[in-house]
């Protein structure tokens, strides 16, 4: 099972599309995440076109596409909780370690910050993508891709320019 992670496309507002390369790795995917701001319906209809599976949450520039604030999944064994994450910079983590907890998961996937970040808090593990269109203030495109394995997931950071 593999995980095709992003968040942050903000079509059309920021950025006109998803790279190919990015693309690519969505099709390929088992499940596609997104963790919030797709920004506009017909950018939602065009992840949904690539995602075998989709999981994805609105974020806080999301006009109402019907998506939830927060989901919960399991992958192999490992329970991902999403959000978006949105609020101040500080505290960030602090909210993404509040959602995993509230969902008894042990990985959190959020978004927001545009910059990815792999890391541990309080036993959870905290992943964001970052943007995959490199939407400002995002220097360049990153997104995650996972597998579940006896330990967790093993996670890959993808960047395209």
């Amino acid at each position: 099972m593999e995980l095709a992670i992003i968040s942050d496309t903000h079509i059309p507002s920021r950025a006109s599309a998803i790279p190919e390369e990015f693309r690519d790795r969505l099709r390929r995917a088992d499940r596609v995440v997104h963790a919030g701001d797709v920004d506009s319906s017909a950018a939602l209809a065009d992840v949904v076109s690539l995602a075998t599976e989709l999981t994805a949450v609105a974020g806080n520039t999301d006009p109402d596409l019907g998506l939830p604030r927060t989901a919960t999944l399991e992958v192999g064994g490992v329970t991902l909780a999403v959000t978006h994450g949105a609020g101040a910079p500080r505290g960030y983590e602090g909210r993404l370690t509040a959602a995993g907890q509230e969902a008894d998961a042990d990985v959190v996937v959020g978004g927001h910050t545009h910059e990815p970040l792999d890391t541990t808090r309080d036993g959870l593990r905290l992943l964001n993508p970052g943007s995959a269109t490199g939407a400002w203030p995002a220097e360049i495109a990153t997104m995650l891709m996972a597998r579940p394995d006896d330990d967790g997931l093993t996670v890959q950071r993808h960047e395209s320019r």
